[in-house]
């Protein structure tokens, strides 16, 4: 589903401050709770990207869509621990 109207001023989104831009979008919980529900709505809003975010655009390079993600410190030491 493609959304063509900018939508109405609400919550932290000002309509005023629309720009035309490359390709960057932004998904976070205001507390800073992680959920899935977080990662589901950024991998909707990169699929949805047009323009570099949602497809290659050269067929040689990657593009460099993707997202940033929390990752815990105790599930990353312990995971490196397996590696050695």
């Amino acid at each position: 589903m493609k959304h063509t109207d900018i939508p109405a001023k609400q919550g932290l989104y000002d309509p005023a401050f629309e720009k035309d831009a490359c390709g960057m979008g932004f998904v976070a919980h205001i507390k800073g709770r992680p959920s899935h529900d977080i990662v589901s709505q950024a991998l909707t809003m990169l699929i949805n990207m047009e323009h570099r975010g949602g497809q290659g655009s050269e067929p040689n390079s990657g593009d460099g869509a993707g997202m940033m993600i929390q990752l815990p410190h105790r599930f990353f030491s312990l995971e490196a621990e397996k590696l050695g």
